[in-house]
């Protein structure tokens, strides 16, 4: 291989995968930085609901695994790739939303703004699915590596149903 598909060029793209990720990561966290010690630490939680450093510890290894997903797709460059690499940027911006609409806006909207954060976790949950099921054909270690994700937001979608029915 040479040129952009050569070795140093599959480096470079992870590491893009791996940057676009994690900066999606701390684009969201700022709104969760700013609310969780606020309004949250007084909010009524699921009594399931993990400690705080269980979150990031969680997240760390989500972003990752979703950027080697991409990433794994990403390397094929076949035409099933576009509608795979679409429903991914379509969870990565319903991701990023999620976190300054319940968070960001309970301060503004109040438990409007949970409610809100249960219809962009939804939409979050089915956006994986789907990338899930256009990864898989492509790539099975892709579309199991995001098996967890779409766990962990069904799992986060509970505690966003908990804290918008109680609070």
């Amino acid at each position: 291989m040479s040129g952009k598909r050569g070795l140093g060029g599959e480096a470079a793209a992870l590491v893009g995968f791996l940057a676009v990720s994690f900066a999606a990561s701390a684009l969201g966290s700022l709104a969760i930085v700013g609310n969780a010690s606020g309004w949250y630490a007084a909010a009524y939680k699921a009594p399931w609901t993990p400690p705080g450093w269980v979150f990031g510890s969680v997240w760390t290894a989500l972003y990752a695994a979703m950027a080697v997903a991409a990433w794994l797709v990403w390397r094929q460059r076949s035409a099933p790739t576009r509608g795979a690499m679409s429903a991914y940027a379509v969870q990565m911006l319903l991701n990023l939303a999620w976190a300054p609409t319940f968070f960001g806006m309970y301060p503004i909207w109040g438990s409007a703004a949970l409610w809100l954060g249960l219809v962009v976790i939804a939409a979050l949950a089915v956006a994986v699915a789907a990338t899930v099921v256009r990864f898989g054909p492509i790539s099975m270690t892709a579309g199991l590596l995001m098996l967890p994700y779409l766990s962990w937001i069904v799992f986060s979608g509970s505690l966003n149903l908990y804290a918008a029915v109680n609070n």
